[in-house]
């Protein structure tokens, strides 16, 4: 059993060697090794904090990204809304234009004919008064080239027309 159980010089060695080794890394490892543990922490607690506030930013920019693509959709509705309108009011002004203008062609074109009849009244009555003259002529030649014939057309003419 002597292979098994260690002698007293064994372990007087060995934990003089350990605390000799402890006391040198707490002297000159320790704070080293413990600064670099706690900057580390340090850092993945910042990295943390960064990754959260990116995260916001993100939602955040997603919010604002939705939103902006609502606005230009109510902004896009809004603009072929107006557009629509602009249309039917240019269409529905076009159409009473025209309807205004086939009124007034037709007004102008009944004005023309009517202003056409009355010349052309006008025109037939001056005929009509010519050929009646003319008959009368050729009439009052024939009647009155008799001076017995011209006595009893002024008679007859007097006894028809009363003087006061």
């Amino acid at each position: 059993m002597d292979l098994v159980t260690p002698g007293f010089g064994l372990i007087f060695w060995t934990t003089l060697t350990f605390l000799f080794l402890v006391f040198i890394l707490g002297k000159f490892a320790w704070k080293p090794i413990l600064k670099t543990v706690k900057e580390r922490e340090q850092g993945i607690a910042d990295s943390l904090a960064a990754a959260e506030k990116a995260r916001e930013e993100m939602k955040n920019l997603q919010s604002d990204h939705e939103k902006l693509v609502r606005e230009a959709k109510n902004e896009r509705d809004e603009i072929l809304k107006e557009a629509k309108e602009t249309r039917d009011r240019v269409v529905a002004d076009a159409q009473n234009a025209a309807k205004e203008e086939a009124l007034a062609i037709m007004k102008k074109a009944n004005e023309d004919i009517k202003r056409e009849q009355e010349q052309a009244f006008k025109e037939l009555k001056k005929e009509i008064a010519e050929i009646a003259i003319q008959a009368a002529t050729r009439i009052l030649k024939s009647e009155l080239s008799d001076v017995n014939k011209q006595q009893e057309v002024v008679d007859a003419y007097l006894k028809e027309s009363k003087f006061n």
